[in-house]
C-alpha cells in the first residue's frame, strides 16, 4: 500500500491535477490522524484515484479475496494493484462473509487508519445514488469512530463502465462532509430499524454533497435488470450486507 500511495503522491498526483484539474472540497473534515470511516457513493473505477487524491493520508478499503488469489502474471498484477490502492482482503476464517468484513473493518479502524466504504455495494449503473446496505451502520456503531460522508463528482462521465482510460475535458472531484455523530445509537447495532435509520441518514448526507437523484432500490438489482442476469458486485463492500 505504501509504495503505491507514494507513487500516487509523487508521480500520478501532478498528472491527475494537470490533466483533469479536479475540484475538491471539505478536506478539513477528514482528521489528520486517528481512525475515521469515509462513506462514499461509487460511480466509477476512477474513484480509486480521485477519491484519495487530495488527502495526505491513504484510505483503506475492504475487498473480495478473489482480487488477491489469481494465478500467473494476471494474478500478480491484480494483487499488486488492489494492494496498492488500499484494498484489504476479507479474512473469512471462522465466519460468514458479512461478519468477516465487519471484523476486517474494525481491525483497520483499530489501527488508527482511514477506512473507506461504498454502502451501495457496487458501482452505480448510472449517475444516480442508490439505497445503502446497512452493514455500514453496524460498522459505525461498533467502531464508534467519526463517520465522514464523501461524494465523488463527475467520475461516471469521466470513466464510465467499459472504458479503460479516463476522458479528457471532464472535471472530476470529491467532496467531504462534516463528521456525523451516531453516539445516540451506541449499543443498538443489532436493531434493524436503527441500522436502516443510520444508513438512510448517511445516504442523505452523501446525496446533499453530490446533488445526485436518489433511487430507493439497490444498485445491484437495477444492474441485474439492465443486464438480464445476476450481477456480482465489481467493487463490493466485502460482505457488509443489508440486515434490514
Amino acid at each position: 500500500m505504501l509504495w503505491f500511495w507514494i507513487l500516487l503522491r509523487v508521480v500520478l498526483s501532478p498528472i491527475l491535477y494537470l490533466g483533469w484539474w479536479p475540484r475538491n472540497r471539505g478536506i478539513r473534515n477528514v482528521p489528520k490522524r486517528g481512525p475515521a470511516l469515509l462513506v462514499s457513493n461509487h460511480l466509477s473505477f476512477a474513484d480509486h484515484f480521485f477519491g484519495p487524491l487530495p488527502l495526505m493520508r491513504p484510505i483503506f478499503f475492504i475487498g473480495k479475496g478473489e482480487y488477491f488469489t489469481g494465478k500467473g502474471l494476471k494474478g500478480l498484477i491484480s494483487k499488486g494493484f488492489f494492494t496498492g490502492v488500499g484494498v484489504v482482503p476479507v479474512d473469512r476464517t471462522g465466519g460468514s462473509a458479512s461478519e468477516a468484513a465487519l471484523q476486517t473493518g474494525l481491525r483497520i479502524l483499530a489501527e488508527g487508519k482511514l477506512l473507506g466504504i461504498y454502502p451501495e455495494g457496487t458501482r452505480a449503473p448510472d449517475e444516480r445514488l442508490y439505497r445503502g446496505k446497512t452493514g455500514v451502520a453496524r460498522l459505525a456503531l461498533k467502531s464508534r469512530v467519526p463517520v465522514i460522508p464523501m461524494a465523488m463528482i463527475n467520475t461516471h462521465r469521466l470513466m464510465p463502465p467499459g472504458r479503460t482510460l479516463p476522458r479528457l475535458g471532464v472535471r472530476p472531484g470529491v467532496r467531504f462532509g462534516e463528521p456525523m455523530d451516531f453516539s445516540r445509537y451506541y449499543g443498538r447495532e443489532d436493531d434493524r430499524d436503527v441500522l436502516r435509520q443510520i444508513t438512510d441518514e448517511i445516504m442523505q448526507a452523501i446525496r446533499e454533497l453530490s446533488g445526485q437523484e436518489y433511487v430507493d432500490r439497490y444498485a445491484a438489482e437495477v444492474k441485474a435488470e439492465l443486464g438480464g442476469r445476476t450481477v456480482v458486485p465489481d467493487d463490493d463492500d466485502g460482505g457488509l450486507s443489508d440486515r434490514g
